[in-house]
């Protein structure tokens, strides 16, 4: 209840905001499971969100032409979790007027997503879509699946492969390890990804289990930490998130398993409460930016969200779902330029071929968008749990005594792969 009513608040606010500046609110819709079994993610994201909204807001919205501003407005969907749901969301998101669409949290609900929106924009030009993800990472959706439509802010799971293979390619004292994912596309081309590149860069690494899961379905990891901790793995690399993550982790220390995991997601979400001790130098995870990144404007953004959401429970920030606000603020404001005097908002077309041109920096961060298949372009860092005031590890995660140290910084430049995208572009 409390949450509604924050939501019809800020809503409220928005609309107050487009009466006084002259110009409708912009609509955007995220469209995320807030409940189910990783509601805890899709709060997460909308805290994160909401947060880059505010700031848009509080320095006056979206500058239109003519000299007129806009607010943005941000609106809830509920997917729980369901492509269907989240399709159905899709509908009602466009027949409230909403233009923009933001979702992340599984890549299988992008994709239906993605072929949604395609069809629609062919059918209804009037009432185009953009398509912001933050978070679903398959690689295909920059790839032999890319839209026009599509934008992608977070690095693709073979971008993130690929940085964590540079601190495992130095860990000599590695020599086998157990692959374990969720079984949806996300999570099966982690483990394809993660065999070839350990073929390409650790020859000498034995894959002693290599094991799909049903995702966010199974309650007690123990029967697969035994089998990891049989297997003599010395390290586990996973891409699972959420509930998926956090027991699997408690699991294998229930069930005494001292390796390493190499991780995309260990960094929050209970995680490394999870782990405690048995973390320690253990537990690593990939990120576009962790709070521990050195230098006064990140460590200044970083505090500025904890006072905006101080609860130890809602400490998970991600840097890029910032860029991706200021990038669609930019867009639109880049696109209400070319357009004539009062047209008010660009249409989706106009602002998603400025979108292609983006550049932006926050809190010492930034990162661009390719044109070539929409994928964007910013540095990966790669942390290691250690105990909050070691070296290097100033703020904890979530109240845990536990933080991420980084140790390796990988430059967008470095980041950067190659896409087999062939972009149709709108007539």
């Amino acid at each position: 209840m409390l949450l509604k009513m924050v939501v019809s608040m800020g809503l409220a606010l928005a609309s107050a905001l487009a009466c006084a500046q002259g110009g409708p609110a912009i609509k955007l819709a995220l469209i995320e499971g807030l409940s189910g079994a990783n509601a805890n993610g899709g709060e997460a994201v909308y805290r994160n969100i909401l947060w880059a909204v505010e700031r848009v807001n509080a320095r006056g919205g979206v500058r239109l032409g003519g000299g007129s501003v806009a607010p943005l407005a941000l609106e809830r969907y509920d997917s729980k979790g369901q492509t269907e749901e989240a399709l159905s969301s899709l509908r009602a998101a466009i027949d409230s007027g909403a233009r923009v669409v933001l979702q992340g949290n599984s890549s299988a609900t992008a994709s239906a997503l993605v072929d949604a929106i395609n069809k629609h924009n062919e059918r209804e030009p009037g009432k185009r879509v953009v398509f912001l993800n933050y978070s679903a990472v398959d690689p295909a959706l920059t790839n032999e699946k890319c839209s026009f439509w599509h934008f992608r802010f977070d690095a693709h799971s073979d971008m993130r492969m690929a940085a964590l293979m540079e601190v495992l390619r130095e860990d000599r004292n590695v020599k086998s390890v157990y692959l374990i994912g969720q079984d949806y596309s996300f999570g099966q081309a982690v483990l394809r990804e993660a065999r070839r590149q350990l073929t390409a860069q650790r020859p000498d690494i034995s894959v002693v289990g290599d094991e799909l899961h049903p995702m966010l379905r199974v309650k007690d990891f123990l029967p697969y930490a035994q089998k990891i901790k049989s297997s003599g793995a010395q390290a586990v690399i996973t891409g699972n998130f959420s509930a998926d993550l956090t027991l699997l982790v408690k699991a294998a220390k229930d069930a005494g398993f001292e390796g390493k995991f190499y991780t995309f997601y260990g960094n929050a979400l209970g995680a490394p409460a999870a782990l405690g001790e048995a973390g320690l130098g253990k537990v690593l995870a990939v990120a576009d930016w962790l709070p521990n990144v050195p230098g006064a404007a990140s460590e200044a953004f970083y505090k500025s969200f904890r006072v905006r959401f101080p609860r130890p429970e809602d400490d998970y920030v991600h840097m890029r779902m910032q860029l991706m606000v200021e990038a669609l603020a930019q867009a639109i404001e880049s696109a209400a330029k070319a357009s004539p005097a009062g047209a008010g908002t660009p249409d989706a077309l106009a602002f998603a071929l400025e979108m292609e041109r983006a550049r932006v920096s926050l809190g010492g961060q930034n990162g661009a968008m390719r044109a070539t298949d929409h994928q964007f372009q910013q540095a990966l860092v790669v942390g290691q749990m250690e105990r909050q005031g070691a070296p290097g590890v100033r703020f904890d995660v979530e109240g845990s005594g536990y933080g991420f140290k980084v140790i390796k910084t990988l430059s967008a430049a470095q980041a950067e792969q190659g896409t087999s995208c062939k972009m149709v572009r709108p007539l």
